[in-house]
């Protein structure tokens, strides 16, 4: 596992919250009759969230592609939700895709290149 820094522990507990987050609202729309498509893409986005959580805490070299899964599942759940709203859709998709490709270069440059 090796030493981990406070940062990396921050991104793993945020990662984890924003996890329980989207685990809520998945289970409010269970209770209902959800649009599949959305319901796959908080799925997803629960799913990777706990998934980039758990790299993090490990410091697994993995943990930067499920970010960059996590934001992509962001931003096409919004662009899905933002049929109403395209504009502020667009901007949280965009944003979402920023934070995931800064999040994983942090993480590449933290665990650096593994070989085995």
């Amino acid at each position: 596992m090796g030493d981990r820094s406070t940062a990396s522990l921050l991104i793993a507990v945020a990662l984890a919250g924003y996890g329980v987050y989207v685990a809520t609202d998945v289970f409010a729309m269970l209770l209902g009759e959800p649009a599949p498509l959305l319901l796959f893409g908080f799925v997803l986005q629960l799913v990777s969230a706990f998934a980039a959580a758990v790299g993090v805490w490990r410091g697994q070299a993995w943990a930067a592609g499920a970010a960059v899964l996590l934001g992509v599942s962001i931003a096409l759940t919004w662009l899905i939700l933002g049929l109403v709203a395209y504009l502020h859709a667009l901007l949280i998709a965009v944003l979402a895709i920023v934070v995931a490709l800064v999040l994983a270069a942090y993480l590449r440059r933290q665990h650096g290149p593994r070989l085995a």
